[in-house]
């Protein structure tokens, strides 16, 4: 119980330093506290924008110069102003810059050198001879680009055609498939689960190009409506549903001197998943963890780059729940890597040998790695881990031959990390509980802060906000395993007050809602419903991220049930207070919180008087089938675990208000689930309200979210203040 003490102890400090000091005139409203909002801006604690590093130093924007600094001494002076950057365009006939826009800064043979795109091409600078050393042209419609500085060239995707845009400017064709249901390139393959984000990926030396092919033509078209046209178009997806028939993935490899692709030879691949594709140091192989439909199996396999042939299964991993590999191999030379594994309950580091043979578990214990990187020379992981408390990401230096562990970032808090080319310096941008937000650079040698960047102030002390957000621990419906909560509420607060409280739930895999970041990663809404009376109650349960496979895993084929129990317990905690009515709680939750709004309130009739449930799976049987099958498998083999996770057919059990809110072109819980339950309430004779966002997915973004939380806000005023 060492965490709850600290963690509550951490309360305390939280209540008397941060909020006492709030009590200013200027009052917040939405349009500060969402994003999208006019004044969203001032909320935000104070950031450096674009730093990065270029080689051993580092670079930023500042208005309209970059300001460039040398390490050790963090000495600054302007590289290249918007003005030089202007010129040098003008001298090639482009269009100049409104503002810097996006760069990607380097250091190649002493010269600095950033890449940016405008207006249809991407262009290099030489910063100090201010020129252009490369010019790359795109066309409307190439998405998914992917630079290689070796080759200094692009690949590109435009549905079923690759294309190479080299330094010159030319635009050339790589690979071409036939079909309009097949993508090359994508990087939607297995709908983004298993830490898939890119579908083209370059060898180490500039050669050859691996991608992703997709073929959905199994796959039924899913209708989606625009309306913004004067007669509504059809803009279908491809939407695999949990049980039905899923794309088929193959991966190639293109040869960029030969002119000519291969397929690996992966035999029948339409009941895998080919994930975290790796490739050898001397960019001979590939190395690919293949995951069977079931998702209770990974290979990783090794295949000739050349030719395609497959090589070997270096090693096969099991579970009796579900195996997901989210991240590549780490080669530290050309034949040993680390790979990332939970096979011990938690994300650990081992270490490998290209036969397959596992030399060494580098990390243990009951913590995760959620970040990893290899130092340059290949002797050093670098990780960010939760070793010091689930709330917390903390940088640890791990000595790859001696095993010896080094902490690197001393303060508690949320760290976010880049490292230099080297491995020699550091840029840590973190946030604690109590503190806004500091940029520093730091040694990864000896671990010494080199110099503060920034230590920005509370944005919220000029504003009025007597509220308190406090973080500490319920103990879940197990008896045993702690959870950790955050709660917003109204600064002076007595026991002869009766508040109204709002549980906020996620609750899904893959989510932390409660860490140490800067007020316990607050909610602008949670503030604002706080200023109005309210007390805001959020608890991570059992089944949510970064606690270890057993604690996220106890939800596998029946997704719902120790989720509720959990929330339950933290209404039993908030219904304990002194100051909270426990005749007046509400709900509210969006896509798996949705779902949980659902799920609390129709297996509890009487307990919420209102809920709010936004983009909301109401029959898992609709969801997407990566997702929804890991965690449930498939409606054919687990009828029953989808039977009790079906909120349509307890629609009857609804007593209370409940509001509806989806977008009617969410392409990830697609909006029939709402109106399958609005079906099933009509034949149940039940009445709850609707309301529904035109051309949004699966959230309302921009200005409109201001709206959104309105809408919400003004629902609980009516039927729970």
């Amino acid at each position: 119980m060492r965490n709850q003490r600290r963690v509550l102890l951490l309360v305390v400090a939280l209540t008397i330093s941060l909020f006492t000091m709030a009590q200013n005139s200027k009052e917040l409203t939405l349009q500060h506290l969402m994003p999208g909002g006019r004044n969203y801006s001032s909320i935000v604690a104070k950031n450096i924008k674009q730093l990065q590093f270029a080689g051993d130093n580092y670079i930023y924007v500042s208005g309209n110069k970059i300001i460039y600094a040398s390490l050790p001494d963090g000495k600054e002076s302007t590289l290249i102003t918007k003005q030089d950057i202007d010129l040098v365009l003008s001298e090639a006939k482009a269009d100049t810059l409104k503002t810097i826009p996006q760069i990607f800064a380097s250091e190649e043979g002493g010269a600095i050198t950033i890449r940016f795109n405008h207006k249809g091409k991407a262009y290099k600078i030489d910063c100090q001879g201010k020129k252009i050393l490369s010019e790359y042209t795109f066309v409307r419609g190439d998405k998914h680009a992917e630079y290689s500085a070796e080759a200094d060239a692009y690949v590109t995707t435009v549905g079923n055609t690759l294309h190479l845009h080299s330094a010159d400017g030319k635009r050339v064709k790589m690979v071409k498939d036939e079909g309009e249901d097949i993508s090359l390139g994508s990087n939607y393959v297995h709908r983004n689960e298993f830490g898939i984000e890119k579908g083209i990926f370059w060898s180490p030396q500039g050669e050859s190009v691996a991608f992703y092919r997709m073929d959905e033509s199994r796959v039924k078209d899913y209708p989606l409506v625009n309306i913004s046209a004067r007669q509504a178009q059809l803009q279908s997806i491809k939407y695999p549903m949990a049980g039905m028939n899923s794309h088929t993935v193959k991966v190639g490899v293109y040869n960029i001197k030969k002119k000519k692709a291969v397929y690996l030879k992966s035999g029948k691949t339409d009941e895998r998943y080919f994930t975290n594709i790796s490739w050898s140091p001397k960019g001979d192989k590939l190395y690919i963890l293949e995951v069977n439909r079931g998702q209770d199996t990974c290979n990783l396999v090794c295949y000739n780059a050349k030719n395609g042939a497959k090589e070997s299964v270096l090693f096969t991993e099991t579970s009796n729940k579900y195996t997901e590999p989210e991240n590549p191999l780490l080669f530290i030379s050309d034949t040993e890597f680390i790979y990332l594994s939970r096979k011990d309950g938690f994300r650990h580091a081992y270490l490998y040998n290209t036969n397959g043979e596992e030399l060494k578990q580098l990390t243990s214990g009951e913590w995760e790695i959620i970040e990893a990187q290899l130092s340059a020379d290949g002797k050093y992981l670098y990780m960010l881990t939760t070793e010091e408390s689930p709330l917390q990401r903390t940088l640890y230096k791990l000595d790859i031959a001696s095993g010896e562990k080094t902490r690197i970032t001393p303060e508690e808090g949320v760290h976010k990390v880049q490292l230099s080319v080297s491995g020699k310096y550091y840029i840590d941008n973190y946030s604690s509980h109590n503190v806004p937000r500091v940029v520093k650079v730091g040694s990864l040698e000896s671990g010494a802060e080199v110099k503060e960047l920034l230590r920005a102030k509370n944005p919220f002390d000029k504003f009025d906000m007597p509220v308190v957000i406090e973080s500490g621990t319920i103990t879940a419906a197990d008896g045993v395993t702690p959870l950790y909560y955050r709660m917003t509420r109204p600064l002076d607060v007595d026991s002869t007050q009766k508040l109204p409280a709002i549980v906020y739930v996620y609750g899904g895999p893959h989510a932390q809602q409660v860490t140490d970041a800067f007020m316990w990663n607050y909610r602008g809404w949670d503030i604002y419903m706080a200023q109005r009376g309210y007390v805001v109650f959020t608890l991570d349960n059992r089944g949510s991220a970064n606690r270890g496979l057993e604690f996220e895993s106890v939800t596998h084929r029946q997704l719902g049930v120790s989720e509720l129990a959990d929330q339950l317990k933290g209404v039993e905690y908030l219904k304990s207070l002194p100051y909270v009515d426990g005749e007046r709680l509400g709900v509210h939750g969006w896509s798996f919180g949705g779902f949980m709004t659902l799920n609390m309130m129709l297996n509890n009739p009487g307990m919420f008087k209102a809920g709010v449930a936004g983009g909301a799976v109401t029959d898992w049987k609709y969801y997407e089938i990566m997702y929804g099958e890991r965690y449930m498998g498939t409606p054919q083999n687990n009828p029953e675990g989808y039977k009790k996770a079906d909120m349509n057919s307890l629609s009857g059990n609804l007593q209370d208000r409940l509001l509806l809110i989806h977008c009617d072109t969410d392409p990830v819980v697609v909006w029939q689930h709402t109106l399958r339950f609005l079906e099933s309430s009509i034949d149940n004779g039940v009445y709850p309200d609707y309301f529904v966002y035109p051309g949004h997915g699966h959230n309302v973004v921009g200005p409109e979210r201001v709206h959104l939380y309105e809408k919400i806000t003004r629902y609980f005023d009516d039927f729970l203040k």
